[in-house]
């Protein structure tokens, strides 16, 4: 269901404390705020992503249900740099950047997930420059750097408008962000 954060609707972050998982997208696109589930634009490839990975033991469809099924089955959560729904990143503004980093980091923090998987490397990059800093090199996987005690982990941005990334190389990059997810379980 989406909620409103002034005059503008978007998605509600779905967060819970000690989550292995804390997805965290760019910004909400329209069709996922009208659908009231992440990654709802028909086009966006992370549910064929997420399916074939075997991240998680199911297949699931955009829609409530499986939000619920991910945050409480699953211990995946999901949240946004940028509350502020646009059709594409170019929508975005340095103000958005500004005000969205810190409450991120703020919702990290509490929550202290496992991981933290950012979608995209604009997502990560913007995140350090408008937050705590940090690296000016971003590779895919896992990042020099954690945000509090959880490792972050960086894969290609699902959007559409990213079509350069296959969603074979996608699948390729959650199956790798499982071997990591199952590696500190294993661990704990």
């Amino acid at each position: 269901m989406p909620q409103g954060t002034g005059d503008t609707e978007t998605l509600p972050d779905l967060l819970a404390d000690g989550l292995d998982i804390v997805s965290v997208g760019l910004n909400p696109s329209p069709p996922s705020v009208r659908a009231g589930t992440y990654f709802a634009n028909p086009r966006n490839r992370f549910w064929p992503a997420l399916n074939g990975s075997g991240l998680i033991d199911e297949a699931l469809q955009p829609g409530p249900e499986a939000m619920r099924r991910l945050l409480e089955r699953h211990r995946i959560g999901f949240t946004d740099l940028v509350k502020r729904p646009t059709p594409g990143a170019a929508g975005l503004r340095a103000a958005d950047y500004r005000t969205g980093a810190p409450l991120l980091q703020t919702k990290l923090l509490s929550h202290r997930p496992r991981l933290i998987w950012f979608h995209g490397k604009v997502a990560w990059a913007n995140f350090l420059k408008y937050g705590p800093g940090g690296v000016a090199r971003i590779d895919w996987g896992l990042q020099p750097m954690a945000i509090g005690a959880s490792p972050v982990f960086v894969t290609p941005n699902p959007s559409p408008a990213n079509a350069a990334f296959s969603l074979e190389l996608l699948i390729e990059h959650y199956r790798a962000l499982k071997r990591l997810r199952d590696a500190l379980l294993t661990a704990d």
